[in-house]
């Protein structure tokens, strides 16, 4: 077993004790401190239309974190979301390949074994890879690999959801757990993360922790660069054949415990962050309308809403926010009730700016509507602050010639 966490006997002075009536989703705790307040929030599936009543419904949208068990987690959620599956990013899906690359590597995965994957709203699913591979797809176990993808998250009884999944797990089975770490999310800020409906956010040691106590070991560890630093785990029944736990492992926890994830102090300078990003995200604008700019946005997601909501952005700002999803179309952001177009529409309204609200999508949004490019448009990436991209090289002679009159052929 490998030591993660030690307790705290008194909450830290300078930050405000978890709400009386909440307990921790998984060790029943109630010793706990807020590490971050993004104040009152819409929930993360609305997306009203435009003839709909007024005002939004908003509900308090609070991080709080364990002093027991170290677990990040969500204060309280009145919404019960059921968060909407849209298009799946690129980013994701090429995720998804190297997640089973690896895992295929060290004997993880091979074929003819049964596999049971529990779906995540975010996308990101391995089925298509491990079918590819002759894998049996089952929806109940024995199965001899399950696959987590942002799943678990979104159970608010933590304990209960993985002492599911280890009921499902035959007894040399691996269980494939993918998440963001709390690492990334306080290395770059990215407190708008929170959001209703994700009810836990792990740290690989809290995580590792989670899972030695059911009688789990994590006897891998894998880092991948989406969203900054995703972590995936394969976690075997102690005493199965896959041994114990290898050095990745060890590394990883020593790296996160030396970053903070564990210190309530250091995950709440998110509380820095919020302030930061909304403060820059109006600056941004406010400067872009006095020039006279047209600014809209992509991608509709509820950590959109969220940095909207907090730098009290309006549609004098933001004239619209695309979306590939086709559900949200016709829909509007809730509270600034600014309209969620298609990419097609976003191309004809020819916006000067696009504030790209998650960065990963960088490449693939290039890509699908090269034309914002062409007509002479900038992509901003918010990570966390507004950071406009220069245009491709390409880009940038196709605008020359067009403005010396010749005609753009887009790719």
């Amino acid at each position: 077993m490998i030591a993660t966490t030690s307790k705290f006997e008194v909450a830290p002075n300078s930050l405000v004790s978890a709400d009386s009536a909440w307990s921790c989703r998984w060790c029943a705790s109630q010793h706990g401190v807020r590490v971050l307040d993004a104040g009152s929030q819409p929930p993360s599936d609305l997306h009203p239309r435009a003839s709909d009543p007024k005002p939004d419904p908003e509900y308090p949208l609070v991080m709080v974190m364990c002093l027991d068990c170290r677990l990040v987690q969500l204060e309280s959620d009145p919404t019960t979301p059921e968060e909407p599956r849209g298009v799946e990013p690129s980013a994701l899906v090429k995720q998804a390949e190297s997640a089973v690359n690896d895992a295929e590597a060290h004997g993880y995965v091979r074929q003819g074994m049964r596999v049971l994957e529990y779906s995540s709203p975010h996308g990101g699913s391995c089925v298509e890879q491990l079918r590819r591979r002759s894998l049996i797809e089952v929806s109940q176990g024995p199965a001899d690999l399950l696959v987590d993808i942002f799943g678990m998250m979104h159970d608010a009884d933590q304990r209960a959801a993985l002492t599911r999944r280890m009921s499902q797990m035959a007894a040399d089975a691996i269980l494939l757990m993918q998440f963001h770490t709390v690492a990334a999310i306080v290395r770059a800020g990215f407190w708008n993360a929170l959001r209703h409906g994700h009810f836990a956010y792990y740290s690989t040691p809290v995580l590792v922790r989670m899972a030695e106590d059911l009688g789990l070991s994590a006897v891998t560890a894998w880092e991948y660069p989406l969203y900054g630093g995703t972590i995936v785990l394969a976690l075997a029944r102690e005493g199965s054949r896959w041994g114990d736990p290898r050095g990745s492992v060890a590394s990883l926890i020593e790296r996160e415990v030396a970053e903070g994830v564990l210190e309530p102090t250091a995950v709440a300078k998110l509380n820095e962050s919020l302030a930061s990003s909304a403060a820059s995200l109006a600056t941004y604008l406010a400067a872009a309308k006095s020039r006279s700019e047209t600014v809209a946005g992509y991608s509709a997601a509820s950590r959109s809403s969220a940095l909207m909501r907090c730098a009290h952005v309006t549609a004098e700002e933001l004239v619209a926010v695309a979306d590939a999803a086709n559900g949200l179309h016709g829909r509007t952001m809730p509270g600034s009730r600014i309209p969620i177009v298609s990419p097609a529409e976003l191309v004809a309204r020819r916006p000067d700016k696009v504030l790209l609200f998650v960065p990963d999508l960088l490449a693939e949004v290039r890509k699908a509507v090269p034309e914002i490019e062409f007509n002479g448009g900038r992509w901003v990436v918010l990570d966390p602050e507004p950071r406009e991209v220069d245009p491709a090289i390409s880009v940038s002679r196709e605008v020359r010639r067009s403005q010396a009159g010749e005609r753009i052929q887009p790719s």
